[in-house]
């Protein structure tokens, strides 16, 4: 799958969802994204490829917590407000599917979450957990 070219005048870069079309915006309050544009960007330097776009849970923020990656407490000294259940925000796809295997993966918008994360996550277990439809 090829990585977004952010610099190509065509808005999010090109880059398709998971079901093929024009991918949206996740979230803008707070900002998510890698390069926190509020969209599931990825691109080379996105080494954990943050690219579902996922409605966050208390159950979800306490099981990353518990895996050492702590998404509630605010780091002022990176810009990080911290996260709360109903935050939208663009997840590794790993981290999601994981969740997934362990049974408190958050929901996850398809339109907003980019097609990249296929190649970790199988569209059935992502559209099981869908906000919106196809």
């Amino acid at each position: 799958m090829a990585f977004d070219n952010k610099d190509d005048g065509r808005g999010a870069g090109g880059a398709k969802n998971v079901l093929g079309g024009a991918l949206e915006t996740c979230g803008s309050d707070p900002v998510t994204g890698f390069y926190r544009d509020g969209c599931c960007h990825t691109g080379p330097d996105d080494i954990g490829v943050h690219t579902v776009c996922a409605i966050l849970t208390e159950d979800f923020l306490d099981f990353t917590a518990s895996r050492g990656n702590d998404l509630s407490t605010p780091r002022p000294e990176f810009g990080f407000p911290g996260l709360k259940p109903g935050d939208r925000w663009c997840l590794c796809a790993s981290r999601w599917l994981e969740a997934f295997e362990a049974g408190c993966a958050p929901k996850v918008s398809l339109r907003a979450t980019h097609a990249r994360t296929l190649d970790i996550v199988p569209l059935g277990a992502l559209t099981a957990h869908a906000v919106d439809a196809q």
